[in-house]
């Protein structure tokens, strides 16, 4: 997959890694970038397309398919995050409000674009996913719980989307420099960087891309008998 005189559609494009994600996909000759955002006029960056779409609303969903009919690339970003782990009072609640956007939220863009994507003779789609997919400690228990489930989502898409040529690439990494991660202690990734890997990743054929050594490191030691999932 080329971004050069792709067509790309950007969720969660208003700020952080979706906004880098939507300026990169210009850079590197995109010919047309879609960048979804809940409020379309609130988005003013030259070369880029709004479009409004909150991804837990299934109309919007079908709406932005609709008008978005010649995307050949699909940047699944849209994510949000909340402290807490499972035994917090209201764990349940916040498990059900993060899954609504990290995986009923991807699954509705990958179901509504799949065959946009098939018409424009296959593409690609890229699903952020996170280092907590493998790894999840109390402070984003809830949080990691939704990943997990993306990245599942991501295997199965993998699979389902490949009779009809549609590549699908994960992407994984720990903290990036963003407003959702602004109040998590710890080293924090440029969000430019993590798109340059993931959209060389991506052009590569790669199946699965992994953002930064410490997410390296992890997805290594799975197999092992001291997985980092398994250590406190």
């Amino acid at each position: 997959m080329r971004i050069a005189d792709s067509v790309v559609f950007v969720t969660g494009a208003n700020r952080g890694l979706g906004l880098a994600f939507a300026q990169a996909a210009l850079a590197r000759g995109a010919r047309k970038v879609y960048a979804a955002v809940r409020d379309p006029l609130r988005l003013a960056v030259p070369g880029l397309v709004p479009i409004r779409l909150d991804v837990t609303r299934p109309d919007e969903v079908a709406a932005a398919a609709r008008e978005a009919r010649d995307v050949t690339l699909l940047v699944n970003n849209a994510g949000v995050a909340r402290f807490g782990g499972f035994l917090a009072a209201d764990a349940e609640a916040s498990v059900r409000d993060q899954l609504e956007v990290n995986f009923f939220g991807m699954l509705r863009t990958a179901q509504a674009f799949a065959p946009v994507l098939a018409a424009n003779g296959g593409g690609a789609m890229l699903n952020v996913l996170s280092i907590a997919s493998w790894i999840n400690r109390p402070q984003l228990g809830a949080y990691g719980a939704t990943k997990s489930a993306a990245w599942a989502l991501t295997n199965g898409l993998r699979h389902e989307l490949r009779a009809q040529g549609t590549q699908v690439t994960g992407l994984h990494m720990g903290f990036v420099d963003t407003d959702l991660a602004r109040d998590v202690p710890g080293p924090k990734t440029r969000p430019e960087d993590i798109v340059r890997i993931a959209f060389d990743g991506l052009e590569a054929g790669a199946d699965e891309v992994l953002g930064d050594e410490r997410t390296q490191a992890v997805k290594a030691s799975l197999a092992s008998a001291t997985a980092a999932y398994l250590q406190a």
